[in-house]
């Protein structure tokens, strides 16, 4: 009996592991719980360790949660273009940046949202140039606590929808839209950097 279930576990391991995370997120889109499982599994220790970068190990927990339900709920968003994990992590970016401004945390420091980068292997001296010139763009949204900035923060860094910010100031999309649009003209105006989104 117990060859059984080591065999049957063997068996399960090994189709774990030639399961796709694309397979596994399209299996997310239509409820199901265990693929939901599976990728939680396979990401969450990673995930884990480069939110402790940037939040309290109190925090890491919650916001490991948050990321998962938002995949959950958006698993069918998951257009499989680019790695899952490099989408997972954006969830969790996010969510880190709620967090942090949830808690008293609001102009958290662009480290601490994406991290020292350090491990990525991108050349040192391109991380500290593109790191000034985002801070450059950001200067030119105004002054921090500044409408233009809050505005800016929400969008370019905690990747907000225009529908949600407008929902949250109580102001129509059109509004949101064309306040953005303004600020993207005066951000890409900064030296050296041309912000997309």
């Amino acid at each position: 009996m117990d060859d059984d279930a080591s065999t049957s576990s063997a068996t399960r391991d090994h189709l774990e592991s030639v399961v796709t995370d694309l397979d596994l997120i399209r299996a997310v889109a239509t409820g199901n719980e265990l693929a939901l499982r599976q990728i939680y599994e396979r990401n969450a220790p990673w995930l884990a360790a480069r939110l402790r970068r940037s939040l309290p190990v109190s925090a890491v927990e919650d916001v490991l949660q948050e990321t998962f339900l938002a995949v959950w709920r958006g698993a069918h968003g998951y257009t499989g273009l680019g790695e899952l994990g490099g989408w997972l992590w954006g969830i969790a970016r996010r969510q880190s940046a709620l967090w942090l401004r949830a808690h008293g945390r609001i102009d958290a420091s662009f480290d601490e949202l994406f991290g020292s980068g350090a491990e990525s292997g991108v050349d040192p001296s391109h991380q500290a140039i593109a790191r000034i010139e985002l801070q450059q763009a950001f200067a030119a949204a105004g002054a921090p606590g500044s409408q233009s900035h809050d505005l800016a923060r929400r969008v370019f860094l905690e990747d907000r929808s225009l529908v949600e910010i407008a929902a949250e100031l109580d102001v129509p999309t059109g509004t949101i839209k064309s306040r953005v649009f303004k600020l993207r003209q005066r951000m890409k105006q900064a030296p050296g950097k041309e912000i997309e989104r």
